[in-house]
């Protein structure tokens, strides 16, 4: 909601700028795309590694 806001903003004060940010945003939001499947990828992993690495000692605990 903010965002759009801030947009109306920009369309009254300087709306050629509104009509270019309008155009320019999902492009942007396509590029940026691979990027955040590569975080989700490598935080996966990283959550996988602990896991595998406590994996022992919850073990350990339980039996104890």
């Amino acid at each position: 909601m903010l965002k759009f806001l801030l947009w109306c903003m920009l369309l009254v004060l300087c709306w050629p700028l509104a009509v270019v940010a309008l155009v320019v945003y999902p492009i942007v939001w396509l590029i940026l795309l691979p990027f955040r499947i590569v975080g989700i990828a490598v935080s996966g992993v990283f959550e996988l590694l602990s896991a595998v690495i406590s994996l022992p000692a919850r073990l350990v605990r339980r039996l104890a």
